[in-house]
């Protein structure tokens, strides 16, 4: 199964109503896969949500699937079935591209499906034992009602007993990036040779939004991008999981398992659907 769909139609690389895109795909799709590597990482990343998984059949929802670089090899190494969701035309394009370069290269059919949505609206008929949104997609809604309402949307999505996974960008930590400046900038290098990406960094404070203008360099050729997201909490992220109805189970700096403090970039936290007593919903195959 390797379809895009809007809703129960297929995708027709426009933006529907009700789907509300901010543009990242417009500004990052043609090189998103450069800075966000399908590597070991990523790799890492979807055994670990694997492993969260209940492993009663279920499907797996991903709340921002870009081009893939989770949903697939969480869906071919761990069997799942992976229904991702992306308001991008162009990162759904890049999902596609990534499925038939997965058939190229002899890897064969993965089960994943794209969905043209917005994870603020979104909803179907099947429940899910994981719903995952990660890689900040959580802190590109801008304020405090648009990040409950996903948050509540996976919700509705869990099976009872099922998991929720958020990874976002730390506010403390940009905070202190900034070092009580509104402006910085930084350069991360990265381990191909030539390679790296230069970040113009400006903070907002009252609204609590970052603006993060990025120059990728990679053999002599830059790219430019810019993207604005909100400085989330910890706190916040926990509130908007206890107003769904869902109880943390754990939180962690990254992938590896590192402790999250105060001075960690990211922080992951999983939360669970409580099973009540008399919930007679079950999982739709």
């Amino acid at each position: 199964m390797t379809t895009v769909q809007e809703n129960d139609q297929i995708d027709t690389g426009i933006t529907g109503p009700g789907i509300q895109d901010c543009g990242y795909g417009r500004e990052f799709g043609a090189f998103y896969d450069r800075i966000f590597r399908k590597d070991a990482y990523a790799d890492l990343t979807a055994r670990q949500l694997a492993a969260w998984h209940p492993q009663d059949g279920s499907p797996a929802l991903e709340f921002g699937v870009g081009t893939g670089r989770i949903a697939i090899p969480l869906a071919r190494e761990a069997g799942l079935e992976v229904v991702g969701v992306d308001s991008s035309p162009e990162m759904l394009a890049g999902l596609r591209e990534s499925l038939v370069a997965e058939r190229g290269a002899g890897k064969g059919e993965v089960a994943v499906t794209g969905v043209h949505g917005d994870i603020r609206s979104y909803t179907d008929s099947r429940r899910y034992g994981l719903v995952y949104c990660v890689c900040a997609t959580l802190s590109m809604l801008l304020d405090p009602a648009q990040q409950q309402s996903a948050i509540s949307r996976a919700a509705e999505r869990l099976a009872p007993g099922g998991t929720l996974v958020v990874e976002t960008a730390s506010r403390q930590w940009i905070l202190d990036l900034h070092e009580g400046r509104n402006r910085t900038s930084f350069f991360v290098p990265y381990p191909a040779p030539n390679s790296g990406l230069l970040t113009y960094s400006t903070r907002l404070p009252q609204e609590h939004l970052w603006q993060a203008s990025h120059i990728w360099f990679e053999d002599g050729v830059s790219r430019v991008g810019s993207e604005l997201s909100r400085m989330t909490s910890v706190e916040e992220v926990d509130a908007y999981a206890a107003e769904a109805g869902l109880v943390p189970v754990s939180r962690q700096a990254d992938w590896l398992g590192t402790e999250f403090t105060a001075e960690s970039p990211m922080f992951i936290t999983r939360y669970t659907r409580p099973e009540e007593a008399g919930d007679v919903e079950r999982t739709e195959h």
